[in-house]
Parts: C-alpha cells; sequence; structure tokens
C-alpha cells in the first residue's frame, strides 16, 4: 500500500515553509533597525496557513534550470507591513523589542513542528521496521 506523504504529514510541511520564511523576514526587520526610512514587514502566519490547507501551491520557477518542487510559493506569503506603535523620527518602524519577540516565538514553533515530524516519521520507520 502506498503512503501519501500528505496525508501523514498534514500541514506541517507548509508551516515550516510559512516559519523560515518568517524567520527570515524578521530576521531582515532587526538587522535594519537602524536603517533611516526601513519599514517593518512580517508575515501573518495564521493567514497564510489557512489559505494554503488543501491546495498544495507549485514554488514559482524563475529559471528553466530549477528543479520541480511543491509547497507555497512566495505569492502565498505576501510580505505585510506592520503598523508601528511608536514610530521614530527618522521613519523606522522597527520596534526591536517586538521583533526579538517575534523571533522567538517563531523559533519554538518552527522547533515544535520539526520535533513533531520527527515523531511521525520516527513512527513510520517503527511501522516499517515491524512488518
Amino acid at each position: 500500500m502506498p503512503i501519501n506523504f500528505d496525508k501523514a504529514l498534514g500541514s506541517h510541511e507548509q508551516a515550516l515553509m510559512i516559519q523560515a520564511r518568517r524567520t527570515s523576514a524578521i530576521s531582515s526587520n532587526i538587522a535594519n533597525a537602524d536603517t533611516p526610512g526601513y519599514k517593518a514587514r512580517d508575515i501573518d502566519f495564521k493567514e497564510v496557513l489557512k489559505n494554503s490547507q488543501g491546495d498544495m501551491l507549485k514554488m514559482h520557477k524563475t529559471s528553466s534550470s530549477h528543479l520541480q518542487s511543491f509547497g507555497m510559493d512566495s505569492k502565498g506569503m505576501q510580505l505585510k507591513y506592520r503598523i508601528p506603535s511608536q514610530p521614530s523620527l527618522d521613519g523606522n518602524t522597527v520596534d526591536l523589542d517586538m521583533e526579538k519577540s517575534a523571533f522567538s516565538e517563531n523559533a519554538v514553533r518552527y522547533q515544535t513542528t520539526l520535533h513533531f515530524l520527527t515523531r511521525k516519521f520516527n513512527g513510520m520507520i517503527k511501522a516499517f521496521k515491524e512488518e
């Protein structure tokens, strides 16, 4: 009987990709905390995951030499500008404390998803060995 990994893993594959992309966005915000005029951006994780469930979107190929891959594309993960709680005089909207908090929260979510997937794979390996 063939294994359908989409059903076995659920939305966790997509969650990892979204969380990785969010880590990149938050890292950019932190790196540009002192850049005048920089506007902080983020991904609405819940919205993207909700919109992606049930649909496996193909990744956007920018070159014919890219391998065919499946998963979320960058269009499904639009970065949105954050509304600053207290904008600075130079136009920068990065709140370093908020960014660090968001980064930590996202890292915990990423590690939790990885842990869950590891347990899923270990369960499948155990099932294969017992046959």
